[in-house]
């Protein structure tokens, strides 16, 4: 769980803004939606927060602490296209993040250190409902079933920060159901801080304490390059993790527009 903090964050390449004046709190135990228009900046932004790229301005603190420039094991992270290793089995993905991190010139463990990496990544595939099937190989699991070994193989190692980049797009809707509820489900229980990209808006008010979207102010063709997109609006949902100054999540595309307008 940590408190994240972005202070006047930019992100510029060459001669063109992507990003800029980026500036909120997050405080712990937080499900932050991140959405808005293709092309805005939300991936980017993600990639700063994982460590993959740094702000060219400003500064993003975990903690209290300026976060670190690299990817760590306090940050997990699932994709849209599923991150497993078709070569591995479902334990033995799962366990590849312990190995790798206890032991990075091996990449093996023995003795005590495996039995517990085994033991642990034995629960966490039973977290997400996959403890019946340790021992097939992704090519045997469903869409929904290789997106929840993803998730277990961010969350084995218990990361302080989840970041979610469309994890669910490509799920059919009753799997991509059934995936919501165990993300919130382990999120309830380990209480970290989650950082979630989607276009889907339902989505983001259904999982999300807070619904942030990134967009462009300045849309003429001169401005494209000079100006970036920025937070267009802010949003608490009324969830139950939410505070209870929270708004309802809109039902329609009306009421969405509604609160934007209100903002």
């Amino acid at each position: 769980m940590s408190r994240v903090v972005v202070e006047d964050v930019w992100k510029i390449y060459g001669r063109q803004t992507v990003l800029e004046r980026i500036s909120f709190t997050v405080e712990k135990k937080s499900f932050i939606s991140l959405v808005g228009p293709s092309g805005c900046g939300k991936s980017t932004f993600l990639r700063m927060l994982l460590g993959d790229e740094a702000p060219t301005k400003g500064r993003i603190l975990v903690d209290g602490e300026p976060l670190a420039a690299e990817p760590s094991p306090d940050r997990g992270v699932v994709f849209q296209r599923y991150s497993v290793f078709p070569h591995l089995t479902c334990l033995q993905n799962v366990m590849l993040g312990l190995e790798l991190g206890q032991s990075p010139y091996l990449g093996k463990l023995f003795g005590a250190r495996r039995r517990m990496a085994r033991d642990l990544s034995r629960e966490m595939l039973k977290n997400v409902g996959l403890g019946a099937a340790e021992t097939k190989y992704p090519s045997e699991l469903s869409g929904g079933m290789q997106q929840r070994l993803a998730i277990a193989q961010a969350l084995v190692k218990k990361p302080r920060l989840l970041l979610l980049d469309e994890p669910f797009g490509a799920l059919d809707p009753g799997i991509r159901a059934g995936v919501h509820e165990t993300l919130l489900k382990l999120w309830h229980e380990t209480g970290m801080t989650v950082f979630m990209v989607t276009h889907d808006l339902s989505e983001a008010f259904k999982l999300g304490t807070r619904v942030i979207a990134f967009d462009r102010r300045h849309t003429r063709p001169e401005e494209l390059e000079a100006f970036g997109a920025t937070i267009t609006f802010d949003l608490p949902v009324d969830h139950p993790a939410a505070k209870p100054e929270a708004i309802a999540a809109p039902t329609s595309v009306e009421e969405f527009e509604e609160l934007k307008a209100a903002v």
